[in-house]
């Protein structure tokens, strides 16, 4: 028995099989480039990695593509679909209704679209993989896993913008925060290589990739996050622009003649590392162009480390203290160099950084504190779709326990 995990995106369709505890990878997969030139579907199993470039021009041609590899006899790792006991879906918009994981009904799937105003290019495009895997799955439970959901703990004071207040009543502008399926897997696995009960934790939690979130994490709970309404908030990421002063969009708009959509282009996919380097979106070359001298490139990575720095400063003071700090994704796992320029002058919050250990974690779990520093430093690497495997699974149990059996329907 197995469980699916999907992530259905505008042009994508990622997917893992997990085994039936959800905690052991059988196949990954992505369906790439959909309804465009060179779409193709990769796939990997521990007995073979395919990948196959062919026209796949709908999401629906997609799903079947996936299928057929999964129970392929050669390369697959089903023998049939009656296998998979449940389906995961990554989510990203759940608002201030999904404030945890949920059973996927029609009811759902109703609140679901009307949240889509909040995320115009996720939420469609999860509730198109949510219906083509419920058309080819459709007597297994599917479990919906909100990006937001983890954020929804945040106080009143912490997710509300000083706009009148009907704006909040009327139309839910508020903060809601994203990647906190990540931050909730990275801050139970913290808890677990410190061998400390997750209540008892101070953290803050540095997701640092192409997207960047910062979010304090008092006990397991999120209490404040740094990206907020949109997603271009908070630090500066690989293309998007971090916090801005909202002046600049009608300074841009009244002295540049810049339209909302191309001002919205500029925050969104021509700022950030891009930028402010000129160079390149990927902090591997933002670091190597650094080192060879490039000084627009040497100010992205210093711009990058000092907001960073500062967030966690910030959420410090929010937490009323400090016991552990937590580096994952792509940059925060694999850039020693950024880690050390974030943690550099950090020794007045008790953070102290081991150089070599640094170093030498790359992508792997570790602590990266000198030994006498009262806050541990750690890298975790994040897995996001094995949290969804794991609330699928427990969801899915809950909802086999309450569905009575035939026999007792019948009593």
């Amino acid at each position: 028995m197995k469980v699916l995990v999907i992530n259905c995106g505008s042009s994508t369709i990622k997917y893992q099989v997990y085994d039936a505890q959800g905690k052991v990878v059988l196949a990954k997969g992505i369906v790439a480039r959909l309804g465009e030139k060179g779409s193709y579907l990769s796939q990997q199993t521990a007995h073979s990695d395919v990948r196959r470039e062919l026209p796949i021009a709908s999401h629906a041609e997609g799903f079947q593509l996936l299928v057929q590899a999964l129970l392929d006899p050669q390369d697959g790792v089903l023998g049939d679909l009656s296998e998979i006991i449940a389906v995961g879906h990554r989510t990203v918009h759940g608002g201030d209704v999904f404030v945890e994981s949920s059973i996927i009904t029609d009811e759902v799937i109703r609140k679901m679209e009307e949240l889509i105003p909040l995320a115009p290019i996720h939420n469609p495009a999860n509730l198109l993989g949510i219906h083509e895997a419920m058309r080819i799955f459709p007597n297994v439970p599917h479990v919906a896993v909100f990006d937001t959901s983890f954020h929804q703990t945040m106080p009143r004071k912490a997710f509300l913008y000083a706009l009148p207040y009907e704006y909040y009543e009327k139309h839910k502008i508020r903060k809601y925060g994203f990647h906190g399926t990540s931050c909730r897997y990275v801050s139970q696995e913290a808890a677990r290589m410190l061998n400390r009960p997750i209540e008892a934790l101070k953290m803050v939690i540095c997701h640092l990739g192409n997207g960047v979130t910062i979010a304090a994490v008092d006990g397991g709970r999120s209490i404040d996050t740094s990206i907020g309404f949109a997603t271009f908030s908070g630090v500066m990421m690989g293309t998007r622009s971090g916090d801005i002063d909202p002046g600049l969009t009608f300074f841009l708009n009244r002295q540049s003649g810049m339209s909302l959509e191309q001002i919205e282009n500029l925050y969104y996919h021509e700022s950030g590392l891009l930028g402010v380097s000129g160079v390149s979106n990927d902090m591997r070359v933002i670091v190597d162009q650094a080192r060879a001298g490039n000084d627009r490139c040497q100010l992205a990575l210093e711009m990058f480390a000092y907001r960073v720095k500062a967030y966690i400063g910030a959420y410090a003071a929010a937490l009323g203290g400090l016991d552990v700090l937590v580096f994952t994704a792509g940059i925060g796992e694999n850039a020693p160099v950024v880690r050390e320029a974030i943690c550099e002058g950090l020794g007045f919050l008790g953070i102290g950084l081991d150089r070599a250990k640094n170093e030498q974690a790359l992508a792997i779990q570790s602590d990266i504190s000198l030994a006498q520093s009262r806050v541990r430093v750690l890298v975790v690497p994040t897995n996001e779709e094995q949290m969804i495997a794991l609330d699928t699974v427990r969801l899915a149990e809950l909802a086999r326990h309450a569905t009575p059996s035939p026999s007792e329907r019948d009593r």
